[in-house]
């Protein structure tokens, strides 16, 4: 049999914009080189190293981003954009993935070693278990998984490929999985929430992956402009086209944490070392709804009439069960979770305009939202009860005489979530209600009445730590090393200033919001 020979030119490999993808490139280092640090330093120094890297890298890719801002192309054969919403997003997960970074390496809040388990092998509920919760001993290994979850992250709101997409979802998702299951204190609980979280996210690819096979089918491509252009031309039946989009939504959707696809994640946010919590609630949801922007603004434009009645569904059911169910819970990371599903819903409410301002709306509210959310979780990790974190509602009875400044700064942060003006939140609700009022205002009346609702569970929390006496064994308040310090004065600082002088942060968002041509 006779060889084929290919000529030189024949195969040509996808150029690729190294500068545009610098920041992306400086993060993936960053966690290989907490791999081998991981691997070559000796035990005792690896916590200082790793936290180290992990910080300069981190700032290092901000200001990547920062250098490469107004660039507007394709890279990698189109699979990867490099324009303004990516880059916006991408800057948001760094300065979020910073903040979450602190309190990461937090470790003198717990007995020990922080909190994280000393020993990921030992098995929940051992003598050996028991014995690890005051070993000074701490998972170092935790520093490269986030790094790389980050790096998923900002692949993931890029991806001009589905199949990219697909791959960006795996890489962001499976460090969160090991993640979840490393706290040193209720370890079962921990555990269970590594599962779970492991079947949601086995859940959310299959989704994918199914959809993104049918519009394969469809379009002949999985690059977005490719199947924007086949739903004008493609002869094929629209069937695959509308049921390959609904699967790629829920797969999306249940990263996003919308309901009816939630099941578990209160449960996941309850389990999960709340530094790593942390990071799920702010920058998961920036991935999540980056790629939706993405997905739906770039690819399925002309089909817009057909899905929008669905989008809207979602986002009344999300919003109902977000708030609603918000009322009933009496631990603080649940009611922090149910709140970030009602958050979800309040951002399909901007998304759903599908024009410029809708873009930037959504994108300065998941920066606001990021910012409140870890702020109020690094709360969360200093009040102290007699088993580590006080999350049960009783145990911030009083808290404010028990610590005036650490009272005053969570409220702060529940106002913001609440949307109170002069806070962020205020104006992240209303610039994103704004955009969505001209083609969905009963769904905007619907989500101001939510969010009124919604208000309730985070006055609760105010009017125990301020109006009630507080409890004679009740929690201890931890002093916090200068990591949480710093996370809880830019959450404060990022609150208030994005509050009352929003305005550069919106014209920034604004610029930002034009994707790349195709």
């Amino acid at each position: 049999m006779t060889p084929v020979l290919l000529a030189a030119d024949s195969i040509q490999a996808p150029s690729l914009s190294y500068s545009g993808l610098l920041p992306v490139l400086i993060v993936i280092g960053v966690a290989s080189v907490g791999v081998l640090v991981e691997a070559f330093l000796p035990e005792e120094s690896r916590w200082a190293a790793q936290t180290t890297v992990a910080l300069a890298g981190l700032v290092a890719a901000l200001v990547a981003v920062a250098v490469v801002a107004g660039r507007s192309e394709l890279t990698a054969d189109a699979a990867v954009a490099v324009d303004g919403p990516a880059l916006f997003l991408q800057g948001t997960l760094l300065v979020l993935g910073l903040m979450s970074m602190l309190l990461l390496a937090e470790r003198s809040v717990d007995v020990g070693g922080g909190a994280f388990v000393a020993q990921a092998a030992a098995v929940a509920g051992s003598a050996r278990d028991r014995r690890m919760l005051t070993s000074t001993r701490i998972q170092t290994e935790l520093f490269p998984l986030a790094t790389f979850a980050l790096a998923g992250m900002m692949v993931f709101v890029s991806a001009n490929n589905l199949l990219v997409m697909f791959v960006a979802l795996e890489v962001l998702s499976l460090p969160l999985y090991l993640l979840c299951g490393l706290a040193r204190r209720r370890r079962l609980l921990s555990q269970e929430a590594a599962v779970k979280y492991f079947l949601l996210g086995a859940f959310a690819s299959a989704f994918f992956l199914y959809g993104l096979a049918l519009l394969y089918g469809y379009a002949g491509s999985v690059d977005l402009q490719q199947i924007l252009r086949a739903t004008s031309a493609s002869e094929n039946s629209d069937i695959l086209l509308f049921l390959g989009l609904a699967l790629l939504l829920v797969g999306l959707l249940f990263k996003a944490g919308a309901a009816p696809f939630h099941v578990w994640t209160p449960d996941v946010y309850q389990g999960a070392p709340t530094p790593v919590t942390a990071l799920m609630a702010s920058c998961t949801k920036v991935a999540a709804f980056g790629a939706i922007l993405r997905v739906l603004y770039v690819a399925f434009t002309t089909t817009r009439w057909d899905w929008r009645p669905v989008i809207w569904g979602v986002a009344i059911v999300t919003m109902a069960v977000g708030a609603i169910l918000g009322l009933t819970q009496t631990d603080v990371k649940r009611m922090l979770a149910y709140s970030s599903i009602a958050h979800a819903g309040f951002i399909l409410v901007g998304l759903i305009s599908l024009d410029q301002q809708g873009l930037s709306s959504t994108m300065f509210y998941l920066l606001t939202y990021g910012f409140t959310t870890i702020g109020a979780f690094a709360v969360v990790t200093l009040v102290r009860g007699a088993e580590g974190e006080a999350t049960h509602l009783s145990q911030y009875s009083g808290l404010a005489r028990r610590s005036p400044w650490l009272a005053a700064v969570f409220t702060l942060f529940l106002l913001a979530l609440a949307g109170i003006p002069l806070t962020s939140g205020f104006t992240g609700k209303f610039v994103i209600f704004r955009a969505g009022y001209p083609v969905a205002a009963p769904l905007v009346v619907i989500a101001l009445v939510a969010s009124a609702v919604a208000a309730f569970f985070y006055v609760r929390i105010v009017v125990l730590m301020y109006f009630s006496e507080p409890a004679e064994d009740g929690p201890t308040i931890a002093l916090p090393s200068p990591l949480t310090m710093t996370a809880l004065w830019v959450g404060v600082a990022a609150t208030i200033i994005l509050g009352i002088v929003p305005q550069p942060i919106l014209d920034l968002a604004d610029k930002a919001s034009l994707f790349a041509p195709g």
